[in-house]
Formats: C-alpha cells, sequence, structure tokens
C-alpha cells in the first residue's frame, strides 16, 4: 500500500508505504506522488480500504512527530531562530503563571514557530544571543521586535491559515491484494 497526504502548514506533500517507510518528502517533489496517481479518466473507481482512515491519522502523527523532533520550521539547533524559539519557550514555561509572561510572548513565540524571521532580526537576536543575552531580556527584545513589526515576515495570506497541520486530500493507493 502507499498512501498520499498534502498537509497544509507547511504546505507538503508526504508520500509513505504501508510498512510506515517515507518515500518522498517535498514540497517540489509533488508532482511524482501525483503521477503515480494518474488513472486515464474512465478508469473505475476502487472501493476505499476498510482502515484508509486510521492510515491517514497515522501518517499525520507521523509527519507531526518527525516536525516536532526536526525542530520543525524553525531550522539548525544552531540559527538565530531555533535559539530564541526555545529560550522564549523555556522562558514562557518557567514562568506561566507571574507577571513576567504575557499574551504577547505566546503570540510572539506562535509568530516565530510559524514564520521566518526578518533579517535585521535575525543579525539582532544572533548579536544578543552572543553577547549572553538573558531569557528575560531575551523575551522583552523578541516582544519589541514583533510590536515594531520587526521579527517575523508575515505575508497577508498566512495569517488566516491555522498553525496545526491539516489534511487537504489523501489517496490510498493500492496494488495487487489490499492488507
Amino acid at each position: 500500500m502507499a498512501s498520499s497526504s498534502t498537509c497544509a502548514r507547511p504546505r507538503t506533500t508526504t508520500h509513505w508505504r504501508g510498512s510506515g517507510a517515507t518515500v518522498n518528502r517535498s514540497p517540489s517533489r509533488s508532482s511524482r506522488i501525483l503521477q503515480a496517481a494518474a488513472c486515464h479518466p474512465n478508469t473505475p473507481a476502487a472501493p476505499r480500504n476498510d482502515s484508509h482512515h486510521e492510515l491517514v491519522a497515522a501518517g499525520v502523527a507521523r509527519i507531526t512527530d518527525e516536525a516536532m523532533a526536526e525542530g520543525g520550521q524553525l531550522g539548525r539547533p544552531s540559527g538565530a531562530r531555533y535559539k530564541t524559539y526555545m529560550r522564549l519557550k523555556r522562558f514562557i514555561e518557567e514562568n506561566e503563571r507571574t507577571v513576567w509572561v504575557t499574551d504577547e510572548h505566546r503570540r510572539a513565540l506562535a509568530d516565530i514557530y510559524r514564520y521566518p524571521l526578518r533579517n535585521t532580526a535575525t543579525d539582532t537576536l544572533n548579536r544578543q544571543l552572543r553577547a549572553g543575552i538573558v531569557d528575560q531580556k531575551l523575551a522583552e527584545l523578541v516582544v519589541d521586535l514583533r510590536r515594531d513589526d520587526r521579527l517575523c515576515v508575515i505575508h497577508d495570506d498566512d495569517e488566516d491559515e491555522d498553525a496545526e497541520p491539516r489534511v487537504i486530500c489523501s489517496l490510498g493507493l493500492w496494488g495487487g491484494n489490499q492488507p
């Protein structure tokens, strides 16, 4: 069995086998997956496999787990975006029920995860991280950058999308006997 799911946020198409092996996970290689699913317009529809929805749910869980293990969209662990995200997250967790943590901190954390940093924000954050900025000051800096619209590159069409991955389409492509 091969199954494909297209998940939004980030826009990725994933193709995996029934064994769980990921065959293809790349926005640029989505056409290969679609070519594998191509058929003549007169081809009769095959019945859906009884476990189709369970397989899609398992695939989405796997994609989410892989994204979290990789740091999601945060880039390399040595990068400014990753370091800032992790330190701000830690600051929020350690000070959750104090006056130090506001909704602005949570929104900044979400923005850092969802959107790329502006070049000037990357430079500023790298400079401060190298200088040994403490978490509280880093949190204040991030909120200030966000408030001044100097933190992330946010496109108007991106603002309405959910932060969570969502399945746009799933196909169950079965060769030979179904399991």
